[in-house]
């Protein structure tokens, strides 16, 4: 392997919007995330719905779909 050509591998830390942390290694020194296992509807079996950025209402005010 060539020497002083790869990133730095160093502690990382996950913080989802729900709250849980995660410790890992990464190239990055913190990564935060919307969604994880703790809180993904597959993993919990609750039904949740996540509008990211009003993509709804964008598609709604596009169609006129309002009801």
């Amino acid at each position: 392997m060539k020497k002083e050509i790869h990133p730095k591998y160093k502690d990382c830390t996950i913080i989802c919007a729900c709250g849980e942390v995660i410790h890992t290694r990464s190239t990055k020194d913190n990564i935060r995330v919307d969604i994880c296992s703790k809180c993904h509807p597959f993993f919990t079996g609750k039904q949740k719905f996540i509008d990211s950025a009003g993509r709804v209402e964008k598609f709604r005010k596009k169609y006129n779909k309002n009801k």
